[in-house]
């Protein structure tokens, strides 16, 4: 949703969802997790400043992909074991200044379209327009399993439904920057919708916050 709005309108697009499974894919591929798979957080706090994320469109798709340390982990960061392990790295507090400060920066001289569980309350709460999207669980694990199945990954739908819930109960009661609707954001709940309706309303929104 956020990718086609930036690419009708021209801005960049940037997941920061991504970010925070690129920090989990340095951790795994780092050994950070303890075989009962807590992060040691400490390790991690001495390596952050190792950590480079960035973004780059794909000429061929047009779509943008994600760089960690110059390495393209686009897919790599998609898997379970990513969606599994990443609530509890992106629940430390360190880990949120640093990708924040990143995030800042990259919308510096605006002109982007950000999705993220804190972006409208935390990383833009200045943002001119903050949309607050939302569907039942079961709605967003059978999208997820349907985008994995298409990339050809063999997955549990009950994995992914158990993972959604964990995952929206970690984010919303953690202590720095949880899950919550902005008081200015504009609720969309997508269950029912097709995206040609979504995109449509999503425009509308848009025009009307840039007064085109």
């Amino acid at each position: 949703m956020a990718k086609d709005l930036a690419k009708e309108i021209g801005y960049i697009y940037i997941d920061s969802g991504a970010m925070y499974r690129s920090v989990t894919l340095f951790c795994i591929e780092n050994s950070l997790f303890t075989p009962d798979g807590e992060v040691d957080a400490e390790e991690l706090k001495k390596r952050i400043g190792e950590i480079n994320i960035s973004f780059q469109l794909n000429e061929k798709t047009s779509k943008p992909e994600t760089f960690l340390n110059g390495v393209n982990v686009e897919s790599r960061i998609r898997t379970m074991e990513v969606s599994s392990k990443v609530s509890p790295v992106a629940a430390l507090g360190f880990v949120r200044e640093a990708l924040v400060r990143q995030q800042q920066e990259m919308g510096r001289n605006k002109g982007i379209v950000m999705d993220g569980r804190d972006i409208g309350t935390v990383v833009f709460p200045d943002a001119e327009l903050k949309i607050f999207v939302t569907a039942s669980a079961e709605i967003r694990a059978k999208r997820r399993y349907d985008e994995l199945l298409e990339k050809g990954q063999e997955v549990s739908f009950e994995e992914i439904l158990k993972n959604v819930k964990e995952r929206d109960m970690i984010d919303q009661n953690r202590a720095v920057s949880p899950l919550r609707k902005a008081d200015d954001a504009i609720v969309l709940d997508n269950s029912n919708m097709s995206i040609s309706e979504q995109k449509s309303w999503l425009m509308n929104e848009f025009e009307k916050a840039a007064n085109v």
